[in-house]
């Protein structure tokens, strides 16, 4: 009778060492654990190190408290000005309140990943198509407030959206580089007829300073002979001044 007594004592033993090893959970530094207890949920979440979670009437669910990064897939937008457009994003976001983020949302993953798409097709869908490839930055911080707004309740923090990359049509990419051509060429030729316009200004102050010392219209053709002697031709027309004839007119 006493053994059995003691095979079943340390059966016993056995059996609370072995439920109390089970029922141990290691918490990482970035993990928490949130515990329902017989269905209700334990107000405080458990972590980091070593905790225990009873087996049979608690159970866990273990939570990153890491930033994710979410891919949204490319949604078809049509812009306020009708331009079909495909976009896509990125946005990170983390969980600061464990417990929000299971009790108040089903999977928090899911759901956030759904509002993105959502609101990247309400937001963008009513900007135009400049106004998405020049002020993206305006576009981010409008996204990031929307979906963070709606976040919020779910103890989720979303720390930044961007608008990852925007593909045109095709004939839309030929019209912009037909358009960008012309803009270039606008833009040369308005540097070439400001050139024109100095170079004629300075000509016009050129004329001036000759046309008060007559001395000094000589000595310009002067020095056009000798610039043209320099060059091989065979014959050379100087334009001679009517001015230089007309000490012998007088006379």
């Amino acid at each position: 009778m006493v053994p059995t007594f003691f095979g079943c004592g340390g059966f016993f033993v056995l059996m609370l060492v072995g439920y109390l090893l089970l029922s141990i959970r290691i918490v990482k530094e970035y993990e928490r654990l949130v515990v329902f207890r017989l269905g209700r949920l334990v107000q405080n979440e458990k972590g980091p190190g070593i905790t225990f979670v009873w087996l049979i009437i608690d159970k866990a669910v273990r939570i990153s408290l890491r930033t994710l990064v979410l891919d949204v897939p490319p949604q078809d937008i049509i812009t306020r000005d009708n331009v079909s457009v495909k976009v896509n994003a990125i946005i990170y976001f983390r969980v600061l309140n464990p417990l929000k983020a299971v009790v108040e949302v089903e999977n928090y993953l899911y759901a956030t990943s759904q509002l993105a798409q959502t609101t990247l097709r309400s937001v963008l869908g009513q900007a135009e198509l400049d106004e998405l490839l020049s002020e993206r930055d305006k576009l981010n911080e409008r996204l990031q407030a929307i979906i963070e707004a709606h976040t919020n309740p779910w103890g989720i923090k979303v720390s930044m959206v961007e608008v990852k990359n925007v593909d045109l049509p095709a004939e839309m990419q030929r019209a912009m580089a037909i358009q960008a051509q012309a803009e270039r060429e606008k833009r040369a030729k308005i540097i070439h007829a400001e050139g024109e316009f100095q170079a004629s200004a300075q000509l016009a102050k050129a004329a001036d300073v000759i046309s008060a010392n007559p001395t000094t219209l000589q000595l310009r053709y002067l020095q056009t002979l000798t610039e043209i002697s320099q060059e091989k031709n065979s014959t050379i027309i100087f334009p001679v001044p009517i001015d230089i004839f007309e000490g012998f007119r007088k006379r």
